[in-house]
């Protein structure tokens, strides 16, 4: 029996729209970030106050590879820490102006290259896409909670 070829496909087409979103945005937004900087960063900036060990479980990271993260975007003036007043010893995560702003951009440059993309496809495709987002949602949400029980 021949292996279904769906999940490679998927993969494959998901990957691909992906990395080419990343290709086309990063020269134009400077300085660049790696991917995982900017991962954390659109974390802290959609959770305010988030901690460190709730960010690397989010991110599937170990605690001190996200230590290393927010040192480094701190230093780029991405990212502030303030003590957590329910435990004098734990960090949250405060966003600064500056990530605030480098997000935005990014979002809205995101958007204008997808919406671009989007407007070349016919009706069908743009609405097989549309209907395809709960499910991909659902993936997604089935592929966390099976590496959080990894």
């Amino acid at each position: 029996m021949e292996p279904d070829p769906f999940p490679d496909e998927l993969i494959d087409a998901l990957t691909g729209v992906h990395r080419l979103l990343r290709r086309r945005l990063r020269p134009q937004i400077t300085p660049q970030l790696r991917g995982a900087e900017v991962e954390l960063l659109r974390l802290v900036v959609g959770r305010p106050g988030i901690g460190i060990s709730d960010a690397a479980k989010e991110l599937h990271l170990a605690g001190n590879s996200v230590s290393t993260l927010v040192n480094q975007l701190s230093r780029q003036g991405y990212l502030s820490r303030e003590t957590d007043p329910a435990d004098r010893r734990a960090a949250r995560l405060m966003p600064t102006p500056a990530a605030e702003a480098r997000i935005d951009e990014w979002r809205r440059r995101r958007s204008e290259l997808v919406r671009g993309g989007l407007s070349r496809l016919d009706d069908k495709d743009r609405e097989a896409l549309g209907v395809a987002i709960p499910a991909l949602r659902k993936l997604a949400d089935n592929l966390h909670e099976e590496a959080d029980q990894a």
